[in-house]
């Protein structure tokens, strides 16, 4: 197992350390501008991305990334493509919401992640219908 497929691994499985382990203690994470929850921009370090972006995500939903391919552009990059599917915890909305992650490895292990995703899925799913 790639450490690629070992960070997925870690979201399909809920398993916060097996996602820190695939980090790289440099790790920056730049999350799309427009994301709901205030999770959008650049979390700088492991514990921060996890803290600040996907801990405040997975609070709120019930969700993860399933990647469906890998583009390797050499040992040291990769760009995942895939699909975020899950349920807001509050609304009970369903989303589906594709992603671009194109990744940086450094010591064998992931030093930046840069994701490219449809932000308006995710508004949708967190937003009351009664409210709309």
């Amino acid at each position: 197992m790639n450490v690629v497929e070992r960070l997925y691994g870690g979201f399909a499985a809920g398993d916060p350390q097996e996602i820190l382990a695939s980090l790289h203690p440099d790790f920056t994470g730049v999350v799309s501008a427009g994301m709901p929850l205030g999770v959008g921009g650049t979390h700088r370090g492991p514990e921060a991305m996890l803290r600040d972006c996907w801990g405040v995500v997975f609070r709120h939903l019930d969700t993860g990334p399933q990647p469906e391919e890998q583009v390797w552009s050499g040992p040291d990059r990769v760009v995942v493509l895939g699909h975020y599917r899950g349920t807001a915890r509050a609304t009970g909305r369903t989303h589906e919401a594709a992603f671009a992650h194109d990744l940086r490895l450094r010591d064998g292990l992931i030093v930046r992640l840069v994701q490219v995703t449809d932000t308006a899925r995710w508004a949708e799913a967190l937003t009351d219908k009664s409210t709309t």
